[in-house]
């Protein structure tokens, strides 16, 4: 039995897509591939395909990107589970959230993919191209971060979307608002702010029609509790019960993503380990901004899967 007991496992978000992701899981596990097959079959298209051989350029698009994300996630959890691997805690970074549902058992695989599909589709409707942005500031607080959206809003949204780590803030809103923050930021020190290329301004208040069509998808959906707590972004807290899980990833769509103070707050309750579970390392990334003293890994093919488990048996039990 492998000692998980302080393991957490985190799930990215939009950004970690590559094509060829999931090909070598599915290739050497038949769960992994299953889940692919499941994929597939709940969207009525060939998203298998698309993530292992693309094109780049449909790949992005977010109504793509999504639900790709989440099924390569959910491929890497299953295969993991199926080597007896339960996590003490999970939480998923904006998308990632839904891949955290589906391992907790809140929501079904098949509900999810088709529920990511039509948010990703929802939020690249809700603003014209071009009205809205994203940027990235490095180095400097939130406080700060904070008044420099406050001082560029000038009447337009401007607003933190994602707190990444305590060096890296990314900010939302009108593109011409966020264009000003950027320059603003930069005159009072950050260390670097760039606009990022991003399709939509995810995280901010202009995300709001996005949030009403998906808030009626998800009221139709069945939410059960999770089997273990979910620490939701919106509140950087553990949801254990159906309806806060619900109401959490209504929120999420216009509110700022706590990723610094969901990780602390994973910490604070004993966690010694985490698992990025899924495409990429972003977060493994960022948990060395938050915390360097924690062991990061990360499972998305079969290698980095071989050198999780063997670092998870040869970890003791502490009391």
């Amino acid at each position: 039995m492998m000692n998980t007991a302080s393991t957490a496992f985190l799930f990215p978000g939009q950004g970690s897509q590559a094509i060829g992701m999931g090909k070598d899981m599915a290739e050497r596990f038949p769960i992994a591939r299953r889940t692919f097959e499941e994929a597939d079959q709940a969207l009525g298209t060939k998203l298998s395909q698309l993530c292992f051989e693309g094109p780049e350029d449909q790949l992005r698009l977010t109504e793509n990107t999504q639900p790709a994300i989440l099924t390569v996630s959910v491929a890497a959890w299953r295969v993991l589970d199926e080597k007896g691997i339960k996590p003490a805690f999970v939480a998923g970074h904006s998308l990632g959230e839904y891949s955290a549902h589906v391992t907790a058992g809140t929501i079904s695989f098949s509900d999810a993919v088709r529920t990511v599909r039509n948010r990703g589709k929802y939020m690249q409707e809700a603003v014209p191209v071009g009205t809205g942005a994203m940027a990235a500031i490095l180095g400097m607080t939130l406080d700060a971060v904070g008044t420099v959206c406050g001082d560029a809003g000038q009447g337009e949204v401007c607003e933190p979307a994602n707190v990444n780590s305590p060096e890296q803030i990314v900010i939302s809103g009108h593109a011409a608002a966020v264009e000003r923050a950027v320059k603003l930021a930069q005159e009072r020190g950050a260390k670097r702010a760039i606009i990022l290329p991003v399709s939509a301004p995810f995280h901010c208040s202009l995300m709001k029609p996005a949030q009403e069509r998906l808030a009626v998808d998800l009221q139709n959906l069945k939410f059960s509790a999770p089997r273990f707590p979910v620490v939701c972004n919106v509140y950087a807290r553990p949801v254990e019960d159906a309806e806060s899980a619900r109401e959490a990833l209504i929120r999420q769509v216009t509110g700022s993503v706590k990723w610094s103070e969901s990780v602390q707050l994973l910490i604070a309750r004993g966690v010694q380990t985490f698992v990025e579970v899924g495409p990429g390392k972003v977060l493994c990334g960022l948990m060395r901004q938050i915390d360097r003293s924690k062991k990061s890994l990360n499972v998305e093919d079969e290698a980095s899967l071989h050198k999780t488990l063997e670092y998870l048996a040869s970890t003791p039990v502490s009391q």
